[in-house]
């Protein structure tokens, strides 16, 4: 997943979106929006007219190299080879929240209790129904997703895994109103969020702890407009202005750790070229 921290306005739709679709209960929270300023919510830093305030939105970065599953007793907490999602079995979570105490980002969060709901609802909410992933190491189907969560047990963000499986988008990707999120495969030199990540000079949080989070956040420079507004947008749309380049190497970005690297920002390749006449806006 890539973020544009240029085109979040901190409005929270991610964190709602993402609490309605996966029926978390009161206090439970998979997605959470930070403001990067003052000490408050929507409190920027410094004195007027200087001022200085942005978003950061959080959730599991799903880590290649994640330290929660290394620390797991019972190995409920587990890699997806087949797409690298960090997932959660919880018919086998035991509750020692080893690996909330591993997870160097905080995005996980413990059912102490049964879970409760807004007064009035007594139904799931979003996704209806169990989700299983099965697991070709056991031959057993591990449950990543219930509407149901029980009393005792670890959760996390998991990318939306029942609608990803499924073959559609995280839900968060497409309640954001200003588009600043993409969901796509990085192993593909040339899908968009791919070239998004190179074009924006994307970050990762806390490279230095060696994680790999697969989750990447383009710096908040002044001037916005390196994520395509939709998903299929043409490539050449990636490329970064030069006047956004000048800006990005000067400002070297607000959020702390967050630094273009010498070269500036590297801009993808070139499309290939099309015919004349090509309808470029076809199905």
């Amino acid at each position: 997943m890539l973020i544009d921290l240029s085109r979040c306005v901190g409005c929270q739709s991610c964190a709602v979106g993402c609490k309605v679709e996966n029926n978390e209960s009161l206090g439970i929270w998979w997605n959470r929006v930070l403001t990067v300023g003052g000490n408050a919510i929507d409190q920027p830093s410094g004195e007027f007219p200087d001022l200085q305030m942005h978003y950061l939105p959080l959730n599991c970065q799903h880590c290649e190299n994640a330290p929660c599953v290394k620390v797991c007793p019972v190995q409920a907490t587990y890699k997806r080879q087949s797409d690298g999602l960090v997932l959660v079995d919880f018919n086998r979570c035991i509750g020692c929240r080893y690996c909330m105490a591993a997870c160097p980002y905080g995005v996980r969060t413990f059912n102490w209790g049964t879970p409760e709901y807004s007064p009035g609802i007594d139904f799931p909410v979003g996704h209806q129904g169990d989700h299983f992933d099965p697991d070709p190491t056991s031959g057993q189907n591990r449950l990543v997703y219930t509407p149901n969560r029980p009393r005792g047990v670890v959760e996390k963000c998991t990318y939306c895994v029942q609608r990803v499986d499924s073959g559609v988008e995280p839900f968060c990707i497409q309640v954001c109103p200003v588009g600043a999120r993409i969901f796509g495969d990085l192993d593909d030199p040339t899908s968009i969020i791919s070239m998004s990540i190179r074009a924006g000079n994307a970050q990762q949080l806390l490279p230095e702890l060696g994680t790999n989070p697969q989750q990447f956040f383009i710096p908040p420079y002044i001037q916005k407009g390196v994520v395509p507004a939709t998903g299929n947008s043409s490539p050449s749309e990636l490329v970064p202005s030069a006047d956004m380049i000048e800006v990005a190497e000067d400002i070297g970005g607000f959020i702390p750790g967050f630094k273009p690297s010498k070269g500036g920002i590297v801009p993808p390749p070139p499309p290939p070229d099309s015919e004349e006449g090509t309808n470029e806006g076809g199905a």
